[in-house]
């Protein structure tokens, strides 16, 4: 009897460990709904601004300021808190971000990935301190694997991304009336996110 009890001791070790292992929950409030998304550990440097960004309030009050339906939501341009909409998509922390491309992470609908300048301006392909999008085409957007770096996933609330991505918008693609944001962060547990949301992490 003793034999049997250690393995099974072991085996119910490692079940909880796993169990227990908590991500960091992040909501994007809108006027359309919540969107709640996850953050790459593969990506450590953007998750870890990201992170500090949501914390600080960074992301409070700013809005979407570009949508394209059936290609992507874009927003975290601190210019967009100003009554200026011509400087909105031309602003951020004042850094940016060294890309951390991951074959493993490329642009499937939900993917969460951050923007950046040009190639021109931009050889490195470095990313914008703050500025994200949101991939709403169905069928991912996989030109830009390589190029963009995905740092996090959508994991509910797409309905609310479709319906953003719909908005009446300008020549610009900036939509006509303001689409702000907020967002916070809460540690939960794999194992509740996957009953509570469906999703199914990685082992």
């Amino acid at each position: 009897m003793k034999q049997l009890r250690y393995p099974l001791f072991i085996l119910c070790l490692t079940v909880l460990g796993s169990c227990s292992k908590k991500e960091d929950l992040v909501t994007i409030h809108t006027d359309f709904g919540d969107i709640q998304l996850i953050l790459f550990d593969q990506t450590p440097l953007h998750k870890k601004n990201f992170l500090e960004l949501v914390n600080r309030g960074f992301y409070d009050s700013l809005t979407f300021h570009r949508i394209i339906d059936g290609f992507m939501i874009q927003g975290g341009d601190p210019n967009s808190k100003d009554n200026d909409p011509f400087n909105d998509g031309l602003g951020g922390p004042g850094y940016t971000i060294p890309a951390e491309f991951r074959p493993s992470l490329t642009h499937v609908p939900g993917a969460v990935a951050a923007a950046r300048q040009p190639d021109n301006v931009n050889p490195e392909k470095a990313s914008s301190g703050s500025q994200f999008y949101i991939v709403e085409n169905e069928q991912g957007t996989h030109q830009l694997d390589g190029s963009y770096t995905v740092f996090g996933q959508v994991i509910h609330g797409m309905d609310v991304v479709r319906k953003i991505a719909v908005q009446p918008k300008d020549s610009r693609n900036r939509p006509l009336k303001n689409i702000r944001m907020t967002m916070d962060v809460v540690k939960m547990a794999q194992s509740k996110i996957t009953e509570n949301y469906g999703y199914r992490f990685k082992e």
